[in-house]
């Protein structure tokens, strides 16, 4: 069973909430969120209600400020637990919209796309297997997208308006 904790208070002060679902608009919970306890499942935070916004994934474990979940202030709207995977991994990333132009499939974690594909942009992608997460910058820093399984044939699809993406990583349980 999942559970997730938000504070109020940074160090895990102030009032909380606990949520075992996922939910579209936590703001008749709490007014902000500075800490927050995972102690069960994987989630992923937005910072806009209905799943919008900035994403930030929570693994279990503690993030006593919302630096510590690279958080780029202390909204977090909605939330959601993501199921665990233990299957393989496989995507498709394309320089181009609609999946057209140069492309590569990962089975892997890319800690640096420039290096590797020789392009910063990423402006379409297919998602055939697993979870993934997109980064904004390389070494896994930066914005974070949530990418289940599907195709994107936009940035815009998995909510980015800049095409550049740093790095990616497969979303596993244990990370």
């Amino acid at each position: 069973m999942g559970k997730i904790i938000f504070y109020e208070g940074r160090n895990f002060q102030g009032r909380h909430w606990e949520c075992n679902s996922d939910c579209m608009d936590t703001f008749k919970h709490f007014n902000c969120c500075n800490s927050i306890r995972v102690s069960g499942g994987h989630w992923v935070g937005y910072e806009k209600p209905n799943f919008m916004g900035y994403q930030y994934i929570l693994n279990q474990g503690e993030y006593a400020d919302y630096h510590s979940w690279m958080g780029y202030n202390n909204c977090i709207r909605s939330c959601q637990m993501y199921p665990p995977y233990r299957g393989s991994y496989r995507m498709r990333v394309y320089n181009r919209p609609e999946m057209m132009g140069p492309m590569m499939e990962f089975m892997e974690d890319c800690p640096n796309v420039y290096d590797r594909y020789h392009h910063h942009d990423i402006f379409s992608c297919h998602i055939m297997e697993g979870y993934w997460i997109f980064y904004e910058h390389p070494n896994y820093r930066g914005r974070q997208y949530f990418m289940r399984p599907g195709e994107y044939r936009a940035c815009s699809d998995w909510g980015c308006h800049n095409p550049m993406i740093g790095s990616f990583r497969r979303m596993r349980s244990s990370v």
